[in-house]
């Protein structure tokens, strides 16, 4: 998508130099998905103590186990 920007040079010139990019689009693009991933590592962290995860791994494991059983059997056959 083309959009028509006012950025101060010296902005972006800090974001190309900390990137490392030379092209003023593959910075900014690298500017934009840091800060997508820093806000969603701050709503994750934000959850936690929130969310109670009752996961019984062991019960998981079994029954996969089983399943490899299964599918060992029909291939066999």
């Amino acid at each position: 998508m083309r959009a028509t920007l006012n950025i101060p040079d010296e902005l972006l010139s800090e974001v190309q130099k900390i990137s490392g990019e030379r092209s003023k689009t593959k910075a900014i693009v690298i500017a934009l998905k840091e800060f997508i991933r820093h806000k969603k590592i701050k709503e994750l962290i934000a959850l936690r103590g929130k969310i109670k995860i009752d996961y019984d791994w062991q019960k998981e494991e079994e029954l996969e186990i089983e399943a490899q059983k299964k599918r060992g059997k029909l291939l066999e056959k």
